[in-house]
């Protein structure tokens, strides 16, 4: 595990493991939880998550992209951290498009025509990372790599292997002590 990994492993199990029983997003059941936010949001770490995500596409040969974003709320401090790490734009795509103003699912500077990473915090099926997908497909971007915090589920490679998107996990739960969810 390369320095800035190992340091934002610390960080996840320090600040946001928890045990105990647990229903997750995609509908699961676990014995640990990771709430991301607990050390995305947290100023003292910012620069760390963008560094461990940098760092994990540094590990597969790199990847040049012009903005990155993804899910609003969990996404928002990740985008924001690789954003402050590499000089990109960061962006977010909401749940619902908004009433007022120009609208639309996209807010901050994507253009049509950007190469995007689309990055998330804690994935286990990768549902709101495909639904960011979808949009910034749709808004004229081009998905260029996908990376998260923690894959806890190892479903989500082969989603976006199949729509032939480059994946960049950061961590697996070995890293966090634990294995995969079922």
């Amino acid at each position: 595990m390369r320095p800035a990994q190992a340091e934002l492993a610390g960080a996840l199990r320090e600040y946001a493991l928890r045990t105990g029983d647990f229903v997750l997003a995609s509908g699961r059941r676990s014995t640990w939880y990771v709430d991301g936010r607990q050390v995305t949001f947290r100023g003292d770490c910012v620069e760390l998550v963008g560094r461990a995500v940098v760092e994990a596409l540094d590990a597969a040969g790199g990847l040049e992209f012009d903005a990155v974003g993804g899910l609003a709320i969990g996404a928002d401090p990740v985008a924001v951290a690789v954003a402050l790490v590499t000089g990109c734009r960061a962006f977010a795509v909401r749940k619902e498009p908004k009433g007022h103003g120009v609208e639309g699912l996209i807010a901050g500077p994507l253009r049509p025509g950007d190469r995007v990473l689309v990055v998330e915090d804690t994935v286990t099926s990768g549902g709101s990372l495909v639904t960011v997908l979808d949009a910034v497909g749709r808004f004229g971007a081009t998905v260029v790599g996908a990376s998260c915090l923690l894959d806890r589920g190892d479903e989500l490679a082969e989603v976006l292997a199949g729509r032939g998107v480059p994946y960049f996990p950061v961590l697996a739960p070995a890293d966090l002590g634990f294995t995969a969810d079922p």
